[in-house]
């Protein structure tokens, strides 16, 4: 988006937020899963001057950010893929109705910068892909669920289950994959791209990717709701829209 078109979205913005709600500044506390930091940490600056709140983030992998919001974590605003967002709103722990999806991410596969890339354009070609790779990745996340459900319907889970590596505590796959720990990485492409010494081979064959879907959902205590949802919209607007898609999501 170029700086007039910017500067239009902007006024619209601000216009249909004046509209909306008062423009009291307030502190926003947002609770987030890793795989939207690279988007955040641009999208945070530009709401904060544009309508004055400020917003905090903290981070967990998808996989212990149920454990985080059980355990009392306090926050306006979760964000983060339906399949750890969906069994806190059943259990009363986000408030139904309140989530905004606004970006949707598919799975990708990596190999270390300067590696032959494998021949994923199907499932057959990616199962033998697989099957040829000594060592193997995947994310504890939303990403990991379903490539775990991939390798089923392939009928290869035993096999890689075998050879995968798995990421330390609060480390990317990729950054797995460039220290040569595995052959082949699998995770979100936006937790795939700021990881440098990798190449991204291409997304999953269609018959095995599903859409990641990243939404808004605002918790039951909150001390800013009003100013969070302000951020909820921010998320959906013609502004985050070209900062989503840079950074591996594509905006809804």
């Amino acid at each position: 988006m170029d700086r007039q078109n910017t500067g239009i979205a902007c006024l619209a913005f601000i216009g249909m937020l004046a509209a909306a709600s008062p423009m009291n500044a307030a502190d926003i506390v947002v609770l987030s899963t890793t795989s939207a930091r690279e988007a955040l940490t641009e999208l945070v600056p530009m709401f904060q001057s544009i309508t004055g709140h400020t917003v905090s983030v903290s981070y967990s992998p998808g996989s212990g950010m149920g454990d985080r919001i059980r355990s009392g974590a306090a926050g306006d605003l979760l964000i983060a893929p339906a399949e750890f967002s969906d069994p806190l709103i059943k259990e009363g722990r986000l408030i139904a109705g309140s989530r905004v999806d606004f970006a949707r991410s598919g799975s990708a596969v990596a190999v270390r910068a300067g590696t032959p890339k494998p021949d994923i354009g199907s499932p057959e070609s990616f199962k033998q892909a697989l099957i040829a790779a000594r060592t193997v990745s995947y994310s504890r996340g939303a990403s990991g669920l379903q490539f775990v459900e991939a390798i089923a319907r392939l009928g290869i889970a035993d096999v890689v289950k075998q050879k995968s590596v798995l990421p330390e505590p609060g480390e990317l796959v990729g950054a797995v994959v460039a220290r040569g720990a595995a052959e082949i990485g699998i995770q979100q492409l936006s937790e795939l791209l700021p990881v440098p010494g990798i190449d991204i081979v291409g997304p999953l064959p269609v018959p095995l990717q599903k859409e990641i879907i990243y939404g808004t959902s605002a918790l039951p205590n909150a001390k800013a709701p009003e100013a969070a949802k302000v951020f909820a919209i921010f998320l959906t607007s013609t502004i985050a829209g070209p900062v989503l898609k840079k950074h591996g999501l594509d905006p809804m």
